[in-house]
């Protein structure tokens, strides 16, 4: 069963003081968890909320969040900020067959404004996910395997880029967070594992295992 998720009920005043409070801190600001509304709200979109300073600055700071996670993306919303902003960076090394299986390759860092994804094609791919605000747990998502991302830049200039494999799966999850969508609405929950289950049973390049022995996705060959 889909949900709709509500508005966000936040003012243009709210979002700043908010921002400014976080800027202001002088450690990095928690994580928010799963539970709080703001992660099952629609955000608002960008339109000029914050000075060109106050959003490079929290930018700024959404990076150093998920670099210390570590993660490879973050929405505005996972601070605790129901504004449609993101950025995404993947850096990682990882092994060579485990990176071609999936098609990962390398994301250099970006920060999108407002964004939006549509399927490329009919192709899907299904991978173990996890989430910074479900921490300790990952499930398998099945997901368009190419995704077109429209989105403003920081400069508020309109953009349209194409994203494939692995990226485009950090892409989808993140654009999702600011629908108020987590990545275990579109799971196959029977694939839920906790990080420490997944290290010890199913860390491989693909799911087939795992989705023999859990039961799920019984009719595919992935």
């Amino acid at each position: 069963m889909s949900h709709a998720s509500p508005p966000t009920s936040w003012t243009p005043d709210q979002i700043r003081e908010t921002v400014q409070a976080l800027l202001a801190m002088d450690t990095l600001p928690p994580i928010v968890q799963a539970g709080n509304p703001v992660l099952r709200q629609h955000s608002a979109p960008f339109e000029g909320q914050l000075s060109a300073r106050e959003l490079h600055e929290l930018v700024e700071l959404m990076r150093k969040v998920m670099h210390a996670a570590p993660g490879v993306g973050l929405a505005a919303p996972q601070l605790g900020i129901p504004l449609q902003l993101a950025v995404l960076e993947d850096q990682f090394e990882i092994d060579d067959d485990i990176a071609a299986a999936r098609a990962r390759m390398p994301l250099e860092f970006l920060a999108v404004l407002n964004p939006s994804y549509s399927p490329l094609g009919i192709r899907t791919a299904a991978f173990f996910e996890g989430c910074l605000s479900l921490s300790g747990l990952q499930a398998v998502v099945e997901r368009p395997e190419s995704v077109r991302l429209e989105y403003l830049t920081l400069s508020g200039d309109p953009a349209s880029r194409d994203f494939s494999g692995w990226q485009a799966r950090i892409v989808q999850h993140e654009t999702d967070h600011l629908q108020g969508t987590l990545y275990i609405d579109r799971a196959e929950i029977r694939s839920l594992s906790t990080n420490d289950e997944y290290a010890a049973r199913w860390a491989e390049a693909g799911i087939g295992r795992a989705r023999q022995e859990l039961g799920f996705l019984t009719g595919t060959t992935s």
